[in-house]
Order: C-alpha cells, then structure tokens, then sequence
C-alpha cells in the first residue's frame, strides 16, 4: 500500500492509464502537475500536509469555477468541474462536522488561554495542522476572529 497521499495518486494516475479512465485520467494528471511544479518551484519533496494544502487549493478553485460555469448555464463545463471536485475531495480526509470545528476551536482557545483579536495568529497556528483537509480555513477563521472579538 501507497505510503503516502502522493505516492496514492501517482498509483491511481496508473490504474487510470490501465483501465482507459480518460476524464479521471486527466484530472489525476492535473493533480500530479500541480503536485511537481510546487516541488520543482520550492526544490522540496512534499509531506501530505503540504499534498493536503495544494488539494484544497484546487477544490477551492473548482468550487468558484463551477459556481461561475453554472451561473453562465454552461452545464458541460460544470460538469467537468463537478467531476474534478468530487475526485479530488476523495483525497481529502472525512470534513468535520460544524459542531466539531467549533468544539475544536473552543479547546485551542481554553488551552491558549486566548482572550482577544492578538492571540488570533497563534490559535489558526494550532488548528492548522488539525483542520488542515478537513475544513475550509477561510470559514474557520472567520469562527475564530468571531470567538475572540466576542460577537
């Protein structure tokens, strides 16, 4: 078994080529471009977190084109995005429930002793690495400067 989250996908990009999965083909390749150039860009090799960043990135993107393509009527190209979320969302782990996020956040803030807007920097810092794939960060964050400006 594939070790790591890139070393999974370069396997499916294979298993795709094998069973002539074209659609699925591509966008695999999309996401192992992305994947290289970040690599070649940077001169690392990528931990999972780093594959999870990038992963999201791409669903965020998608997310506004489908959204743009559907707002245009054009059905063909948001169904192609549609196809790209949900292939790419399978590489990302189960989301967490809102519940969960704000019970989450809650603990982090307690465990900081987090009272205002100056200790925001240092609570994302804590929940990154536990949210990261699992939640949208923007919305997170948004739950975070709530909870700390008290509103």
């Amino acid at each position: 078994m594939p070790d790591s989250l890139k070393m999974q996908i370069q396997e499916d990009v294979k298993n795709a080529m094998r069973a002539r999965e074209k659609q699925k083909l591509g966008t695999l390749r999309l996401m192992m471009s992305e994947l290289k150039r970040r690599e070649v860009d940077e001169r690392i090799e990528l931990t999972d977190q780093d594959v999870l960043a990038i992963l999201e990135k791409m669903l965020k993107q998608r997310k506004d084109s489908l959204r743009q393509y559907s707002d245009a009527g054009r059905e063909d190209l948001a169904a192609q995005e549609q196809f790209e979320i949900d292939l790419i969302g399978k590489y990302l782990p189960e989301p967490l429930s809102p519940d969960a996020v704000v019970a989450l956040i809650e603990g982090v803030v307690a465990e900081l002793g987090a009272t205002d807007m100056s200790a925001m920097g240092r609570v994302m810092g804590q929940l990154k690495p536990q949210l990261q794939g699992r939640a949208d960060m923007a919305e997170v964050g948004l739950l975070v400067k709530q909870r700390l400006s008290g509103s």
